[in-house]
């Protein structure tokens, strides 16, 4: 088991997701900032290429296209399928700056039945 918001965990994501079929255009540079976790906020990035993800590493990213900002809790709550993305952003529970293109360029991509699957194999591996 990864524990949550480790390396071992943004690893594992990554190897996962190589399971993904290639999307082409389904590329950004996402900066992700979780914020009152155990051991203080947690800032980690993922770079996505065409759908796949190529990097995925705890600290920040000067280039990122956009950055994702939640508390523990509801990020948490996202990533065990508790609550729907799209409802914490409406609701205000998940702010996003920068592009806001980019990141709705890859809601095909979060909506399809591969990105789910291995959303739960995540789950499956995840340790909170």
């Amino acid at each position: 088991m990864a524990k949550y918001l480790s390396q071992e965990w943004l690893d594992e994501g990554r190897k996962l997701s190589e399971e993904f079929p290639e999307r082409p255009g389904a590329s950004a540079r996402m900066q992700y900032v979780v914020t009152g976790a155990p051991e203080g906020d947690v800032k980690y990035y993922w770079v996505l290429e065409n759908g796949k993800i190529q990097e995925s590493t705890l600290g920040e990213d000067a280039n990122a296209d956009f950055t994702i900002t939640t508390t523990y809790d509801d990020s948490k709550k996202i990533q065990d399928g508790e609550l729907d993305p799209n409802a914490a952003f409406m609701q205000g529970r998940m702010k996003v700056t920068g592009n806001m293109g980019k990141l709705m360029a890859l809601m095909p991509l979060t909506q399809s039945p591969e990105y789910k699957a291995i959303q739960e194999k995540i789950r499956a591996v995840t340790d909170y």
